[in-house]
């Protein structure tokens, strides 16, 4: 009973674990086909030859590469600024005591339950009369804090002792010092996992790069997929399009890669206290 118990258990657990990882499956395979074996009905489940011709079709059909590098840019500065500002956030809120903090903080962590639509239009008429539509920095400019980051922040920072922060004062250690010195390295798991969901939502973000720039040069990967798309409606192309996507998934999964052990360890910690 037991052992039928633990198999249907890891049958499951197979089930569950293989749903998210198909369309990553079909993308790689669809992208190392040829046009010809795209066309078979029904599909084949591995490459019978591989080609990497798509991948140097999509560089052909868009300007791929200059929307690489704009992601990395984006995403790359959107990110690091959000990880300064929501340290600096969160310190001070999680640390300083004045009338109307709370009230402050809430309001910031109730921005993160309205809808990107609702704030579409008022955004884009900000940075437009700013003079900066169309431009990397009208891009990023609403990006650069983040509600999520700020209550993070602000959780993980709570819970450094107070005496540390009064001990650094009385050696006469800046509030700067302090942050940056003290607080901050305390807060690596914390860090790693705003990064990481910060740079996966920046380098997918679709929709505002879409509404705010109207020159192909400045594209994002996720505007240059879309237009590689659009170009390719025939079955025959779907290998070009899944190579563009195979393209632009890269980096993000890089990056979960890299932190993936910090990450796991910032989660643990999280379920741990709560």
């Amino acid at each position: 009973m037991r052992r039928t118990v633990r198999a249907a258990t890891a049958l499951a657990f197979g089930l569950v674990i293989l749903v998210p990882l198909f369309p990553l499956y079909w993308m790689v395979i669809s992208a190392l086909k040829g046009p010809e074996e795209l066309q078979k009905a029904p599909p084949t489940w591995f490459p019978s030859h591989v080609t990497l011709s798509a991948f140097g079709e999509v560089f052909k059909a868009v300007p791929f590469g200059s929307a690489f590098l704009n992601s990395v840019l984006i995403a790359g500065v959107s990110t690091l600024s959000v990880l300064v500002t929501s340290v600096m956030a969160g310190f001070v809120f999680a640390k300083y005591r004045f009338r109307g903090r709370d009230l402050l903080f809430w309001s910031v962590v109730a921005t993160m339950f309205l809808p990107p639509i609702v704030t579409l239009v008022p955004l884009y008429w900000l940075v437009s009369t700013m003079g900066l539509a169309d431009s990397y920095l009208g891009v990023m400019l609403p990006w650069l804090a983040n509600a999520f980051g700020i209550f993070l922040m602000r959780q993980f920072i709570a819970d450094v002792p107070e005496e540390l922060i009064e001990a650094a004062r009385l050696d006469g250690a800046s509030e700067a010092r302090i942050v940056w010195q003290i607080v901050t390295p305390l807060l690596r798991p914390a860090l790693v996992s705003l990064a990481i969901f910060a740079f996966v939502f920046y380098w997918n973000n679709f929709l505002w790069p879409l509404s705010i720039l109207q020159s192909d040069d400045k594209f994002p990967v996720v505007l240059a997929l879309s237009r590689l798309l659009s170009y390719s409606t025939s079955v025959q192309y779907q290998n070009v399009v899944m190579a563009g996507a195979l393209i632009a998934s890269v980096p993000t999964i890089v990056v979960f890669l890299l932190a993936q052990r910090v990450f796991v360890q910032s989660i643990s910690r999280t379920g741990v206290k709560g």
